[in-house]
């Protein structure tokens, strides 16, 4: 039986939007809108390798808020950071860079900043280095997850903050919840459902695992989707479509719920 091929349609124009603009990241938000970051220009890797964290000169941001309806648009002038990710937060807007740098007695970058929806900035606080994801509840919760330099330390964290691999977090950066479960080397993709369904997919295991109850009673269970470097999934928790993976990234999978700790083999799909 050939794969199914699925057709996607367009959800929003925002081309009057971007015009001096680079598009930076994509998002949900947990109010399920879409959350676009821009940048009126996208900053250089030093040496052709590394994410500045702090910048040499000064860029301006911009946010659209978008439903298949409106189009909503926050500027965000003056900014000396590189932000790479936007959550709504309650009534403001949470940037999150992922690098950030540690400069020893205790100096460092603060990498999260919220702002107001005229582009004002509330405060600034630290999420550590290593970002991969981040989404935020509806209720507040932030969740980061850590790719393997955030875990293992670089930019001078010899005992990185993302050491665990995930971690959640309050809307002042007070720290909720460290992974103690999972054996973390690489986060390589987060489902935040909703306060109590948070789905995470790990390396080396490759194991999907699934943390309810909240952060005040954490109960993980794991279970093995039998995919190896699935860069994304999204969930209802009934269903999960997968990126494929290793040498079949921009292909998904999509499984079933068979039973409580075991998917379905899955049918593959082409966009």
């Amino acid at each position: 039986m050939p794969n199914p091929k699925v057709k996607l349609l367009p959800f929003a124009d925002i081309s009057n939007f971007v015009e001096c603009f680079d598009i930076v990241s994509t998002q949900w938000g947990g109010d399920g809108l879409v959350y676009v970051l821009l940048m009126n220009q996208i900053p250089e890797k030093e040496r052709g390798m590394f994410v500045p964290s702090k910048l040499n000169q000064s860029y301006t941001y911009k946010v659209l808020i978008v439903t298949d309806q409106t189009i909503e648009e926050v500027v965000i002038w003056g900014q000396m950071f590189n932000y790479h990710y936007v959550q709504p937060l309650h009534d403001h807007l949470l940037l999150v860079g992922a690098r950030c740098a540690n400069y020893g007695n205790e100096k460092y970058d603060l990498n999260a900043k919220v702002c107001d929806l005229d582009g004002n900035t509330i405060r600034e606080f630290l999420l550590g280095d290593g970002i991969q994801s981040v989404q935020v509840t509806e209720k507040g919760t932030i969740w980061t997850s850590y790719f393997d330099e955030g875990v293992f330390g670089n930019y001078g964290w010899s005992e990185p903050i993302g050491s665990s691999g995930l971690l959640a977090w309050d809307e002042h950066g007070n720290k909720l919840y460290e992974n103690r479960e999972a054996d973390i080397a690489d986060c390589y993709a987060l489902n935040v459902v909703n306060e109590n369904h948070v789905w995470f997919y790990f390396y080396t295991d490759f194991e999907l695992g699934c943390i309810s109850g909240g952060t005040s009673k954490p109960n993980v269970t794991f279970m093995n989707p039998n995919i190896s470097g699935s860069s994304g999934f999204s969930t209802d928790g009934y269903h999960f479509l997968f990126d494929a993976g290793y040498g079949k990234h921009g292909t998904f999978v999509l499984k079933k719920m068979e039973k409580p700790g075991r998917l379905s083999k899955g049918q593959k799909l082409i966009c």
